[in-house]
C-alpha cells in the first residue's frame, strides 16, 4: 500500500489538486491517499473543498489576519514537521508555487521524504515576476523528486536545469479536469445580478486582478482602462470580483464605484466562477491559472502582466500580454470586441493545457515509478 499525501494550501492549488485527490482515491487497493492542508488561505479554500468533497486528514488552520510571507513559511513548517513525521508518507505530493508548496518541499527534504511536483518546470526567469511564485516554482523543482509537467515546454525548462527525464511526466494540467468537472449547461447563478445579465445580447467581460507587482499605479491605470471600454461600448458589461486586498479594493473603488455596467462583487466561489468564465465574452485578468481555464472554454484571455510563466498560451494564440499600461489595455481590448476575425482566431486557437485527463496520467506515473505498474503513461501532447 502506497502512502501518498496531497498537501495544499490556497484556492488556486485546492482545485487544481482536487481532481487529483479524487483520482488518487479511485485506488484504494494500492494507494493510501490523505490530505493535509496549511489553509494558508481559510475561505476561499473551504469552499473548494467542499464543492470537490474532500475531507482533509489534517488542518493547519495557519492564517491569520495581516499575515507575511514570514508568517505563512514558519507556520506551516512547524505543522507540517508534526504532520509528516506522524504519517511518514511515501510520497508528498505538492501543487505549483505557493508558498505551502515550497515548505512542504521543504519539510518533506528535511524528513528525506520524496516529493512529487504537480504543475512543474513553469518559469518566467524572472524571481521577483510573478512574487514569491517564480521564486517558489524554481524551489520546489530543486526538491522534488517527481516532475509532473503539464506541457512540453515545462519539460523542456526542467531538462534545460539538469531534472533527468525519467523524472519528468508530461501530464496536461489538472485545472482543465476540474473546470469540465464544474462548467454545466444551464447553470444558474445564486446571485441575481448574475443570473440576470443577458449573456446572449451582452458581451460581458469578467476582470480578475491581484497580483502585487501590480498593486498601486500599474492597477489604477487597468481600471481606467476599463472606464475607457464601458463608456464607449453599450453592449459590454464588466463582473470584476474583488480580491479582499485592501490595497486592491481601494483602487477598485476610487477607479470603478457607481461606474454604469460595471458589476464588482465579492470574490466568487469557484463553481459560479467557472461557470462564469463559460458565458463571458472576454477575460483580463493577472492571474496564471485562468490563462489555462478560460482558452478551454474558448475565451480569449489579456494577460494584464509583463511575463507569463504559461509561454504557450502566447504562442497558441489563446492569450495575450498586454501588461498595465492603460493605453495598451484599452486598445487590445478594443480590436477584440471590434475585429470578429482577431476574436474568432484567440477564441478558436487549441488550448495547449491539457484534455480533462491529466489526473489519470499523474496516477499512472506514481503507480510507475514506485513499481505497481509496468507501463509508463502516455504524455499529453495538444
Amino acid at each position: 500500500m502506497l502512502k501518498v499525501l496531497a498537501v495544499f494550501g490556497t484556492r488556486p492549488e485546492a482545485i487544481k489538486m482536487a481532481p487529483l485527490v479524487k483520482e488518487l482515491e479511485k485506488h484504494p487497493a494500492e494507494i493510501n491517499c490523505k490530505v493535509a492542508v496549511t489553509a494558508q488561505h481559510r475561505e476561499m479554500l473551504d469552499q473548494v473543498l467542499s464543492l470537490f468533497e474532500i475531507s482533509p486528514a489534517y488542518d493547519l488552520d495557519i492564517m491569520r489576519h495581516g499575515q507575511n510571507l514570514f508568517d505563512i513559511t514558519s507556520r506551516a513548517l512547524a505543522g507540517l514537521e508534526k504532520v509528516l513525521t506522524r504519517e511518514k508518507p511515501d510520497l508528498v505530493l505538492v501543487h505549483g508555487d505557493t508558498t505551502t508548496t515550497f515548505v512542504a518541499a521543504l519539510a518533506s527534504f528535511y524528513l528525506q521524504i520524496p516529493v512529487g511536483h504537480v504543475e512543474a518546470g513553469l518559469r518566467t526567469r524572472n524571481k521577483f515576476s510573478p512574487f514569491p511564485e517564480e521564486a517558489n516554482r524554481h524551489l520546489t523543482g530543486v526538491l522534488a523528486d517527481l516532475n509532473f509537467a503539464p506541457t512540453a515546454t515545462a519539460r523542456q525548462n526542467l531538462l534545460e536545469e539538469g531534472v533527468p527525464p525519467e523524472k519528468i511526466f508530461v501530464t496536461g494540467n489538472t485545472v482543465i479536469d476540474a473546470l469540465l468537472a464544474t462548467v454545466r449547461p444551464g447553470y444558474r447563478f445564486n446571485d441575481e445580478m448574475l443570473d440576470g445579465i443577458d449573456y446572449d445580447s451582452r458581451r460581458v467581460l469578467l476582470v480578475t486582478t491581484h497580483r502585487r507587482e501590480n498593486l498601486g499605479e500599474p492597477m489604477r491605470d487597468i481600471y481606467r482602462a476599463l472606464r475607457e471600454v464601458v463608456e464607449c461600448y453599450p453592449d459590454v458589461e464588466v463582473v470584476f470580483p474583488v480580491h479582499k486586498n485592501p490595497a486592491v479594493r481601494n483602487v477598485v473603488e476610487e477607479e470603478l464605484a457607481g461606474l454604469a455596467r460595471v458589476h464588482m462583487v465579492e470574490p466568487m466561489d469557484y463553481q459560479p466562477f467557472a461557470n462564469l468564465i463559460d458565458r463571458s465574452y472576454l477575460v483580463l485578468s493577472d492571474s496564471g491559472g485562468i490563462q489555462e481555464e478560460a482558452p478551454s472554454r474558448g475565451k480569449p484571455v489579456l494577460v494584464l502582466r509583463n511575463t507569463t510563466e504559461r509561454p504557450e498560451a502566447v504562442e497558441a494564440g489563446t492569450v495575450r500580454l498586454v501588461g498595465t499600461d492603460r493605453l495598451k489595455v484599452a486598445g487590445e481590448t478594443r480590436r477584440l470586441l471590434d475585429n470578429k476575425d482577431f476574436y474568432n482566431k484567440m477564441a478558436n486557437a487549441v488550448n495547449p493545457y491539457g484534455d480533462g485527463r491529466a489526473s489519470t496520467r499523474i496516477v499512472q506515473a506514481i503507480k510507475f515509478h514506485f513499481g505497481i505498474s509496468a507501463a509508463r503513461p502516455d504524455e499529453f501532447c495538444p
